[in-house]
């Protein structure tokens, strides 16, 4: 099964196509995790995006499908796939409808993750760091630590990020409507909607019961 996961920031993409792929036993492709592999291979790939990204830019086009072309061809995705914040545009969509035809293949499903822009905003801005393990997240609404500022586990003081500041949230939702969003309308013959609002499970779910999967054992898609 090959699946496009969209949505916008803060829907909880990462998440759920991380179980989701592993329920489907499908290769789940990201493409921040691509970017990283290739600058730690030292690809010429991997530098134009590490010199891009260390400049603070977007990726351009051309290394992102460059890097996309080239995870697609390798063995491990003939049993499907699952991509992870690709394509964020419609130009990077039709150069994906290219990369699938020439491989004889075409996407089965594109699910898209609908969220309140209010929520994605109290989400995203309410998130706290820990500066000494940033693996240490914690919430000011859903998972407030014990002691305002403090990490719970270690006890580093905690931070938010510039780009969970909610002037910033507000600014990559208006990327996401303009640049984004068309990307459904480009598929809207596989696009099933569904609500990202909830718990994990209830959400993994969801997104199941539209590919026609069932729905999955809390048990077995925790790990």
């Amino acid at each position: 099964m090959r699946i496009l996961l969209i949505g916008p920031p803060g829907a909880g993409k990462g998440t759920q196509a991380v179980r989701l792929a592993a329920y489907l036993s499908i290769q789940h492709i990201s493409t921040g995790d691509l970017f990283r592999e290739h600058i730690d291979r030292g690809t010429d790939l991997g530098q134009n995006a590490h010199t891009h990204i260390h400049a603070g830019l977007l990726v351009p086009d051309e290394v992102t499908i460059g890097v996309i072309k080239e995870r697609l061809a390798r063995p491990d995705t003939e049993r499907g796939f699952l991509l992870d914040g690709f394509p964020r545009n419609l130009a990077q969509a039709q150069a994906l409808d290219g990369i699938l035809a020439d491989s004889e293949s075409r996407l089965d499903a594109v699910l898209d993750l609908e969220i309140p822009e209010v929520q994605v905003v109290r989400r995203i801005a309410g998130r706290r760091l820990c500066r000494q393990h940033r693996e240490h997240i914690f919430h000011v609404d859903y998972s407030a630590p014990e002691v305002a500022g403090v990490c719970d586990f270690c006890g580093g003081e905690l931070y938010q990020r510039e780009d969970d500041r909610e002037a910033t949230v507000r600014k990559r939702l208006e990327v996401y409507r303009t640049e984004t969003a068309p990307v459904v309308d480009h598929y809207q013959a596989l696009v099933t909607t569904i609500s990202a609002h909830g718990q994990v499970q209830e959400v993994l779910d969801r997104a199941l019961d539209a590919i026609g999967q069932g729905q999955a054992d809390a048990a077995g898609t925790s790990s």
